[in-house]
């Protein structure tokens, strides 16, 4: 039997189905403000099925962006264009979640791609991190945050996260992967302090255990709080899967409800593989050795695989990136390819013709 289409209770809500959007990066607001853009990308994928719908890396403090054209919520001016977007998602039966974020090294770059010629020159801005040390030669030597500092950055996430609860959102997704600015703080490879925030596995978790703890005090306790991990940093001398399962027994102590199983991205140039559901095996290991939810990410692209990765209980929720970006409909279409019925899931009314 596929288990896709199962519900799943996390806290206070009860998603639809298994699939979730993944957050991908649109390089499209203006001051961190999302638009109309925003409320067609994510606004289809929820009418096109998914249970929840995680919004891009949505920074808590402007010099947190990566780019300029980056979401952001460190003002409550972004509280009520983000709020338009989740009623409008959460019309159509999908959960909204957002994820905080700060780009810590990897912050300050131009945009991708350039949508709107009238905006001034990209203007730089000092990046931070652990540690005095740049992403790559080419890129900033980022200023190495204080402890002070890194108290007002546990208050901005925290400050964010009430701006998003009163926005609407469901769910509260802490990211902490890829080289930015929380997993910078626990990879061995770019943290080099000796204080309390580095050096041994304790200090350099010190940061991200602080902001989960804070943001679970500030929210309602059945508010879903998910963390995005790096699993692995895919070197020799960095982070490990075995590191990941010790830091997600101490997130899920600090309330986090689920573990977002990604990896990569702390230094460039390391061989990362490429095969299908090639992070899967992170979600399996931490949701069987550290006893808490888990979701599967990356280079999974049809209905078959995600329902196979449920059924051998490698994950609890299968998250979409690539895929639903070539199918805002995925939900619907795995429906009809696993041959199962409208339920929960099903297209709006004024779509059913088209089913």
């Amino acid at each position: 039997m596929s288990r896709l289409f199962d519900s799943l209770s996390i806290g206070k809500i009860v998603l639809r189905n298994r699939i979730a959007v993944s957050p991908m990066c649109m390089y499209s607001a203006t001051d961190g403000l999302p638009n109309d853009w925003h409320l067609v990308h994510l606004g289809s994928r929820a009418t096109g099925g998914a249970g929840l719908i995680l919004t891009e890396a949505t920074a808590v403090e402007p010099e947190g962006r990566i780019t300029p054209c980056c979401t952001g919520i460190w003002s409550d001016d972004h509280i009520e264009p983000w709020a338009k977007i989740v009623r409008f998602c959460k019309q159509q039966g999908a959960f909204v979640g957002i994820q905080l974020a700060h780009a810590g090294r990897k912050a300050s770059s131009p945009s991708p791609f350039a949508l709107d010629t009238s905006r001034p020159a990209f203007t730089p801005w000092q990046v931070v991190g652990a540690s005095a040390i740049p992403f790559t030669d080419k890129q900033q030597t980022p200023h190495e945050l204080t402890p002070a500092e890194i108290d007002q950055l546990v208050h901005r996430f925290v400050q964010a996260a009430k701006r998003a609860f009163i926005a609407g959102f469901d769910v509260i997704e802490i990211h902490a992967a890829h080289g930015y600015l929380l997993h910078s703080f626990y990879s061995p490879l770019s943290n080099h302090r000796t204080d309390d925030f580095g050096g041994s596995f304790e200090n350099r978790t010190r940061f991200l255990s602080r902001v989960t703890t804070e943001i679970r005090r500030a929210i309602p306790n059945d508010m879903p709080l998910f963390v995005r991990l790096s699993c692995s940093d895919w070197h020799a001398n960095g982070w490990t899967i075995e590191d990941s399962v010790r830091l997600s027994k101490l997130l899920k102590a600090a309330g986090a409800d689920l573990i977002d199983c990604s990896s990569g991205g702390a230094v460039p140039g390391v061989r990362i593989p490429s095969d299908a559901g090639y992070q899967v095996p992170f979600a399996r290991q931490i949701r069987s050795e550290a006893g808490i939810m888990t979701a599967a990410v990356g280079a999974i692209s049809t209905a078959q695989q995600a329902d196979a990765i449920l059924q051998a209980d490698d994950a609890d929720l299968i998250l979409l990136g690539r895929a639903s970006l070539r199918d805002p409909n995925f939900p619907l279409h795995a429906l009809r390819e696993l041959d199962i019925p409208f339920g929960l899931t099903r297209p709006p009314v004024q779509y059913e013709r088209g089913w």
